[in-house]
């Protein structure tokens, strides 16, 4: 039986603008091709959790609008269980404007909507579909207090919660003292640690500061150069793989996504943590957020 995972977050649909460079303050520039495209972390999330082998149930919320609709009956074509996803009228599905450049960089604008609805008391009523998860999974585009009911459910049913602190924020001890695995990039964990300014040569010193709060894994993303890893038996580089990047949107959800159900599956961590970079990088070799996570297959058998 594959194994199940809770993924809590946001569902947004992505309309995307590839473009020479991203745009400075002020600046216009003439795009060339515009694609809508599902997306949200969330959801990104969920997605590349189930291709890569998982069970998935995904706590949401969605307008009842034509984005709406079309993002519950993409996650159905994944097999994800949508039952948990709360349907809320008057006001829109989370919307995300995205300028990709020609190197594969990216700028992103969020109207988040109906992810906003996303209540504690909504988790607390879903609470016996945490009953038999593996792993439960959130990141920060759904309300705080919601993220936090989450992490409570997990932690007193006994479940591991990864805790993608993105967009970046700063994290309460309390919220901490409930997360098992944190996977930050060096700028979200830079806001966590306090810092206006950081090198690479800062970030060893970031993830041993998060570690120490709470004692919890720390695996702080460095896009293709890969992930520093803090634990209680290891601490360093886990070294990324070389692609050429055609569009990184999304590439830190599908390794979210593929970590949580490698764990979910019984792999270590540090097979999960190398599966799950594998999973990004053939991510970032092609266009939007969904349509670039892998399948399982992929993910094992990918040629670098």
């Amino acid at each position: 039986m594959k194994p199940k995972i809770v993924v809590v977050g946001s569902s947004n649909t992505d309309m995307v603008v590839k473009v020479p460079h991203i745009p400075s303050p002020g600046e216009t520039i003439m795009g060339a091709d515009f694609m809508t495209i599902p997306g949200g972390k969330g959801a990104n999330q969920a997605v590349a959790a189930a291709r890569a082998g998982a069970d998935v149930t995904f706590i949401a919320c969605v307008s009842d609008d034509a984005f709406g609709k079309k993002a519950v009956e993409n996650y159905r074509k994944d097999e994800i269980d949508t039952s948990c996803i709360k349907i809320q009228p008057g006001t829109h599905s989370g919307i995300a404007l995205i300028n990709v450049a020609e190197d594969g960089e990216n700028s992103i604008s969020v109207a988040p909507g109906a992810n906003s609805y996303l209540f504690p008391e909504d988790i607390q009523g879903f609470e016996d579909t945490f009953e038999d998860a593996k792993i439960v999974l959130a990141q920060l585009e759904v309300p705080l207090e919601t993220v936090i009911a989450a992490a409570e459910i997990a932690h007193a049913k006994g479940i591991p919660f990864i805790l993608n602190p993105a967009p970046g924020a700063v994290i309460s001890e309390s919220l901490l003292n409930k997360v098992t695995i944190i996977t930050p990039n060096e700028t979200e964990a830079a806001i966590i640690t306090g810092r206006n300014n950081f090198s690479e040569k800062d970030i060893p010193e970031m993830a041993g500061e998060i570690f120490d709060k709470e004692g919890i894994t720390v695996l702080i993303t460095l896009g293709g150069k890969g992930v520093y890893l803090k634990t209680f038996d290891f601490e360093g580089l886990i070294q990324g793989y070389k692609v050429k990047a055609v569009d990184t949107t999304a590439a830190g959800d599908v390794f979210n996504g593929a970590l949580a159900g490698a764990l979910a599956g019984g792999m270590d961590l540090y097979k999960a943590v190398d599966f799950a970079q594998r999973a990004a990088a053939i991510s970032v070799t092609r266009m939007g957020a969904q349509p670039s996570a892998p399948k399982l297959n992929e993910i094992q058998n990918y040629q670098f």
